[in-house]
C-alpha cells in the first residue's frame, strides 16, 4: 500500500505530466493553424487602383496642361477612360479565387462562345458523397442558361432564364443533367464575357465565359522573292540630295522593289525610277504623318521604314530581316543598327490611379529571342526596322507628333506589338552635305513649345500623370 507522501508525489508528478500534455497540443495548435483567408471585402481594396511612383526625374504633366480649362480637361480624360476600359477589359477579367477542396468542377479558362450562339458548358459536374437529395444552382448576367435534351422526368426550373436549378435524387442523373447545360448570350458584342455563379449547398464557384466574334484571317502571300515580301517605305522633307542618294543605294542591291515615299516638302519635286511611289503632302505635316501615309500604300506582308538620309550598305539584307521575323511569328518589329548604333529602350508603364499613369524609357533589353543569335526582345528600336504591315497599322503613329515623336509610336504600341533587336542587321547613315537646303535645318530642331505639346498630348492620350525619357 502506498504512504501519503508516496501518493502526494505520484499526484503532482501526474498533474505536471498532464499539463506539459495540455501545453503541447495548444502550442500545436497554435503553430499549425493555417491564417485566416482574406475576405471578399479586403480583395476588393487589394485590387482597387493605387497610385504609381514617377521615378526621379520625371515630368509631371499637369504642369504641360492649360490651367484655364484642367477641370474640363480631367472629367473628359477620365470619360475617355472609362469608355478605353469597356473596350478592352471586360467582365471577366476581375480576379476570381477558387474555394479550397471544392467538389464542384467547371471551366476556369478557355471557354470562348460566339455572341448569340448556344454553347455546352464543358466539364460541369459534382463530386460528392451520397445523400438523399442533390440541388444545384447556376446564375449568369449577361446571358440564359438550359439543359439540352431536357426530359419531362427532369426537375429544372428556369429553364432559358438567367437563373437555373436542377434538382434530383441521383448524383449520376445530376451530372448526366450538369453535362447537358448550355450557354447563349442575349447582348450581342463581338468581344466581352459573362461570369456564371455555380452554388451547391455551401459550396459556391464563379468562372469566367469569354464571348468573342470569330475573326477573318487576313493573309499575306509571299510569294517567292524580296519584292513580293517587302515595300522600302520612307519620308522626306527637303532633302532630295540625300533621298536620291538613298534610293541608288538601295538600286545598288535591289533593283526591282518597290519603294514608297512621303514627302511634305515646300517645293515638291518629282522622283525619278522604276518602281517608286511618291504621295505629295500638304507641306511640313511632320515625321507621323508622312509614316501613316506611306504605310497606308504598302500591299506587301513587311515594310522596312529607313530615313531619307540613310544609306544601303553590303551588310543591310532585307532577306534576313524576313528569314527572322518568319521564324518567329509573333513579332511585329525586328529593328537593326544604323551605322554603329543599335539603339533599344524599354518602357516601363504603371496605371496608377484617377491621376494617371506613370511612365519611363529606360535604355536596355528584355531577354534573348530564343534560336535567333545576338537578338533580343525590348520595347523599342532606331529608325531602321522591319515591320508587320497589318501589325503596324493597328497601332498607327499619332500625326499630331510632326518632329518629336519616334518612341511615341512604341509607347502606343506597348502590349499591342511584340518587338525585337538584332544588331548584326545594318544600315549606313549618309555623311552630313554641305549641299542640304538650309531652310531645313530650321525645322530639324522643333521649338520648346513642340515638347510642351507632346507633353499634354500624353497627359491626356496616355492618361499619365508623370514620364521621364
Amino acid at each position: 500500500m502506498m504512504s501519503s507522501s508516496s501518493l502526494v508525489k505520484f499526484m503532482l508528478f501526474t498533474s505536471f505530466v498532464i499539463l506539459l500534455t495540455l501545453l503541447y497540443f495548444y502550442q500545436e495548435k497554435i503553430t499549425c493553424s493555417s491564417p485566416p483567408l482574406p475576405s471578399i471585402q479586403s480583395l476588393k481594396v487589394q485590387s482597387q487602383q493605387v497610385p504609381c511612383s514617377c521615378l526621379n526625374g520625371a515630368t509631371a504633366l499637369k504642369n504641360y496642361v492649360n490651367k484655364d480649362k484642367f477641370d474640363d480637361i480631367i472629367r473628359r480624360r477620365a470619360e475617355e477612360y472609362k469608355k478605353h476600359q469597356i473596350r478592352k477589359k471586360p467582365p471577366p477579367s476581375k480576379v476570381l479565387l477558387a474555394q479550397a477542396n471544392s467538389p464542384l468542377q467547371y471551366p476556369i479558362q478557355g471557354f470562348t462562345v460566339i455572341p448569340l450562339q448556344k454553347s455546352l458548358i464543358p466539364g460541369l459536374s459534382v463530386h460528392a458523397v451520397e445523400k438523399q437529395n442533390y440541388q444545384v444552382t447556376l446564375s449568369v448576367s449577361g446571358g440564359v442558361l438550359a439543359v439540352e435534351s431536357l426530359q419531362e422526368k427532369d426537375q429544372v426550373e428556369g429553364q432559358g432564364e438567367k437563373v437555373l436549378s436542377i434538382s434530383t435524387s441521383s448524383l449520376q442523373s445530376l451530372n448526366d443533367l450538369l453535362g447537358r447545360v448550355s450557354y447563349r448570350s442575349t447582348v450581342y458584342s463581338i468581344k466581352s464575357g459573362d461570369l456564371v455563379h455555380f452554388t451547391f449547398d455551401q459550396y459556391k464557384a464563379v468562372f469566367p465565359i469569354e464571348i468573342r466574334q470569330p475573326t477573318v484571317p487576313v493573309l499575306y502571300d509571299l510569294g517567292e522573292g524580296i519584292s513580293s515580301q517587302v515595300t522600302i517605305t520612307t519620308k522626306t522633307f527637303l532633302r532630295y540630295n540625300q533621298l536620291n542618294y538613298l534610293i541608288r543605294s538601295i538600286r545598288n542591291v535591289y533593283k526591282d522593289i518597290k519603294i514608297i515615299i512621303a514627302d511634305d516638302s515646300f517645293n515638291p519635286q518629282k522622283v525619278n525610277g522604276s518602281n517608286i511611289e511618291q504621295y505629295f503632302m500638304p507641306p511640313a505635316q511632320g515625321w507621323f504623318a508622312g509614316r501613316n501615309l506611306a504605310i497606308s500604300q504598302v500591299t506587301t506582308k513587311y515594310f522596312l521604314w529607313v530615313d531619307d538620309d540613310f544609306e544601303f550598305i553590303d551588310n543591310t539584307k532585307i532577306e534576313k530581316f524576313v528569314e527572322i521575323m518568319e521564324a518567329v511569328p509573333e513579332l511585329d518589329v525586328l529593328g537593326g543598327s544604323v551605322g554603329t548604333n543599335a539603339f533599344t529602350f524599354k518602357v516601363l508603364y504603371e496605371e496608377g490611379d484617377e491621376e494617371g499613369g506613370c511612365l519611363s524609357k529606360i535604355p536596355g533589353n528584355y531577354q534573348p529571342v530564343p534560336g535567333i543569335p545576338n537578338c533580343f526582345y525590348t520595347s523599342g528600336v532606331v529608325n531602321f526596322f522591319l515591320g508587320r504591315t497589318d501589325a503596324v497599322r493597328r497601332v498607327g503613329f499619332d500625326p499630331l507628333l510632326k518632329r518629336v515623336g519616334h518612341s511615341e509610336f512604341f509607347m502606343d504600341g506597348l502590349g499591342e506589338l511584340l518587338v525585337a533587336s538584332c544588331p548584326d542587321l545594318s544600315i549606313g547613315h549618309q555623311a552630313k552635305r554641305a549641299d542640304t537646303n538650309g531652310e531645313y535645318y530650321k525645322y530639324r530642331m522643333p521649338p520648346r513649345s513642340d515638347t510642351d505639346s507632346k507633353l499634354a498630348l500624353h497627359f491626356f492620350k496616355n492618361r499619365l500623370k508623370c514620364v521621364k525619357y
